[in-house]
């Protein structure tokens, strides 16, 4: 190899590890659809026996973070409805956490252990404790 090439290659691989992660998404998930006018995202409904929301940025909440896509990209909220307000930026890729991930699989909210449709998934609207997802720290 020439200096020429092993100086670019040392340009990119230095490029890509200062670049901060990129947002993961769950392949298959039908909550995100692609239009001729550009990205279509639903999140769940609420349902209306929610009761206030526990703010991304605030100490109230315990447990795994939701992993949602939203129609601002893939969030990290307090609860997997991505209230306004429940929701953050993802750290995912860059900063460990319990997570996850909430995703519209054949018609139903599953929350699901991975960002994988064949990770262990349950039924979002289902009673507890049928709708306890595992989390795992990713």
């Amino acid at each position: 190899m020439n200096t020429v090439t092993l100086l670019g290659l040392a340009t990119a691989v230095t490029a890509l590890a200062l670049c901060p992660a990129h947002a993961q998404f769950v392949k298959g998930n039908e909550a995100v659809r692609m239009t001729a006018t550009g990205k279509v995202v639903t999140t769940p409904p609420v349902p209306a026996s929610m009761g206030q929301v526990c703010r991304a940025d605030a100490s109230c909440h315990a447990g795994a973070w939701r992993m949602v896509e939203t129609k601002d990209g893939l969030m990290e909220c307090t609860d997997p409805f991505a209230r306004p307000g429940a929701c953050r930026t993802s750290t995912y890729g860059s900063q460990k956490l319990r997570r996850v991930w909430v995703v519209l699989r054949k018609d139903e909210w599953v929350q699901c252990q991975y960002p994988e449709l064949g990770s262990k998934c349950k039924p979002l609207f289902a009673r507890p404790p049928a709708n306890m997802a595992p989390d795992a720290i990713q």
